[in-house]
């Protein structure tokens, strides 16, 4: 395929002010917010659902169990209610997503339904305040702090408001080889090269951040080129694809599942835990694009126009993570210390030579992975919650174990772990029932087991379920990443997936002791993948979006989970949902959210979901049927049924 390189380049922004900071070659600008034109519909025109304030302002619509979406004219009116929720930090709100024309409020796991009401009317309170301001009554409480954390003590800024006309500008070179190059063009009836050139002729603004960490949404796409996402999402879109989506345009940080249109690629490091912000493109920064022939990594040793190197941020902080050995974001469990084992050979300074402690990883298995109860609060920088993929034996284990509930375990994939304990050690084993030896000996799940110094556990494959949980009394320690130690298979961020050889650490043992030394055996699944799994589940917020016998076809029909299937979501297939055409802009995500590309085939959304996304989600599993969910594997057979009403209890 040929590559354009003759596109032309903007020398100048839209507003006066601002340097051009090219992204290979300087710090990112601290962005402010760009704004969207008030009075736009919520949804481009499709009829909405939800009920309306006093002003008749917000719609407002419950989105599961656990969460409120906000539909909001423009961006304008998104940022100034996600700046006031947040300024006051409202009691059991977890996180604010600010998204294209709506704002995702998600409570913490404690919510009840008393909650959700409650919730509410602080939203609808928050959205008057911001009215007042607007028209000059009176101002929204510290509505300045328009970048902290909800719901977190003392919050983070990631950048000061400033207008995007003062902002610096970001020029991120691309080769311009992607897959739908040529479909965007035909679509267009444009040639490649006059896609290339509409394409990097332009300026964009990030409008917000979200789907993963380091992805921004960019506006002001050329209208002649503004091809709408692939009816089928593929599987796996390259770290570094520059992507068009209808009026939207970005760069993938990751390797991801994905449905937006590939142009081109480029090697700008977008996304960076030791960085201040950690994300290069905040809401507000100025965007431009640069056809270039080659990146620096397609011609080892070449120093071609377009090279990249690291954007800014002071490295080594304390406690920050770095660059896992196969370039995942995080930190490598080979590479800290915690562990007590050699690091690379290249990390300078002698080698200490000691008697092991903790746990060595034998055999991990298909995925082993370390995981605790998540890190909340950093979506709006696409930083997903992530955490143990059954909640429900991360805290069954935990509390056997006496530790706190988001203690650090072991969660194992299909089986097939082996572990050797280098101290003595409490365990236990929970989630997907596995036949479990110690030594040899059989042992049981759900039940206090004592391993001694050299003592070998090996996990064998599950009958029924996807998913096992090895805790250990003090909990598994592994630096923290932005406050987790869970690994985000769709982010990479957090402690890299366990290998054959690591050391993993104990953490200090709770003075408290667990009064019960078993528990009664937990459900997981039917005892055979034939008969099937049914989940409860409530309405979407946006019904509008489906054809109307699109919610009887998901009550009436049965799916199976495909082997295109992982912790951030299962893709289903069956019975096919018929959706209405146009494209939804994107809003936040939800665990449990099951979306509807354009071919009609259901995708049930896990724990380390996108943050958000743009195909519209028909239901939502219940937060009772969640754990049940991250236990199915693909060959298994599910279906769904209208949930039961919510407790209104603790």
């Amino acid at each position: 395929m040929s590559r354009p390189t003759g596109a032309a380049r903007p020398t100048g922004g839209r507003g006066q002010g601002g340097d051009t900071v090219r992204a290979d070659a300087g710090g990112p600008p601290r962005g402010g917010v760009r704004t969207g034109t008030a009075g736009a519909t919520a949804t481009d025109g499709a009829p909405t659902s939800g009920t309306a304030d006093a002003t008749g302002r917000l719609l407002v619509r419950p989105y599961g169990d656990r969460a409120l979406l906000a539909d909001l004219p423009g961006l304008d009116e998104v940022h100034a209610l996600a700046a006031a929720l947040r300024a006051r930090r409202v009691r059991g709100v977890a996180d604010v997503v600010p998204a294209a024309r709506t704002v995702l409020v998600l409570l913490d796991d404690s919510a009840t339904p008393a909650d959700l009401g409650r919730v509410e009317g602080e939203v609808r309170a928050a959205s008057a305040a911001v009215a007042r301001r607007v028209d000059g009554v009176d101002g929204v409480d510290g509505g300045a702090d328009v970048g902290s954390r909800a719901g977190a003590p003392g919050g983070v800024t990631p950048g000061d408001d400033v207008d995007p006309g003062e902002a610096a500008v970001v020029e991120i070179p691309v080769v311009y080889d992607g897959d739908d190059l040529p479909d965007v063009a035909a679509w267009a009836g444009l040639s490649v090269a006059e896609v290339v050139a509409r394409h990097t002729g332009r300026e964009y603004v990030v409008a917000f951040g979200g789907f993963m960490p380091g992805f921004g949404y960019l506006t002001e796409v050329d209208p002649a080129i503004a091809a709408p996402r692939l009816a089928t999402p593929r599987t796996r879109v390259p770290a570094g694809s520059v992507a068009l989506a209808g009026d939207l345009t970005a760069v993938y940080p990751r390797a991801t599942p994905g449905g937006w249109r590939l142009l081109g690629r480029t090697e700008v490091e977008l996304f960076d835990v030791d960085r201040d912000p950690p994300a290069l493109l905040t809401a507000g920064t100025r965007v431009r694009f640069r056809a270039v022939e080659r990146l620096h990594g397609d011609e080892p040793g070449a120093a071609v126009e377009g090279e990249v190197i690291a954007v800014g941020g002071d490295r080594g902080g304390a406690g920050a993570g770095v660059r896992a050995p196969d370039g995942g974001l995080g930190r490598s469990l080979q590479d800290a210390p915690v562990h007590g084992g050699p690091g690379p050979a290249e990390r300078p300074g002698p080698v200490v030579h000691h008697e092991p402690h903790g746990v060595e990883i034998l055999a991990p298995g298909l995925l082993t992975l370390l995981e605790d109860g998540g890190r909340p609060g950093w979506s709006a920088a696409g930083v997903g919650r992530s955490g143990a993929a059954d909640r429900g034996a991360l805290r069954l284990v935990n509390r056997l174990l006496a530790n706190d509930d988001s203690a650090a375990v072991l969660e194992v994939t299909l089986g097939g772990l082996a572990v050797r304990f280098h101290e003595r050690a409490t365990f236990a084993l929970a989630g997907a029932p596995v036949p479990a030896t110690l030594d040899g000996t059989p042992v049981g799940m759900q039940a206090l087991l004592l391993a001694g110094p050299g003592s070998v556990l090996r996990l064998g494959l599950p009958v029924r379920g996807a998913r096992t949980y090895v805790g250990v009394r003090g909990g598994f320690a592994a630096p923290p990443v932005l406050g987790s130690r869970s690994y985000d298979v769709l982010a990479e961020l957090g402690p890299a997936p366990l290998r054959a050889g690591d050391l993993v650490a104990i953490g200090p043992r709770p003075s408290a002791l667990p009064v019960v030394d078993m528990v009664p055996a937990r459900p997981v699944l039917p005892a055979t993948s034939d008969e099937g799994v049914t989940l409860g589940v409530r309405a979407g917020p946006r019904p509008e979006w489906f054809d109307d016998d699109a919610w009887a076809t998901l009550l009436e029909g049965e799916f199976e989970v495909s082997n295109a299937s992982n912790r951030v979501g299962l893709r289903l297939a069956g019975a096919t949902i018929h959706r209405r055409g146009r494209e939804l802009p994107s809003e936040g995500l939800v665990p449990g959210a099951i979306q509807v590309p354009p071919d009609g085939n259901p995708v049930l959304f896990l724990r380390d979901h996108p943050v958000t996304g743009g195909y519209p989600v028909i239901a939502v599993v219940a937060a009772d049927a969640l754990d049940a969910a991250a236990q199915l594997r693909p060959g298994d057979k599910v279906s769904f049924r209208t949930a039961r009403a919510a407790s209104s209890g603790p």
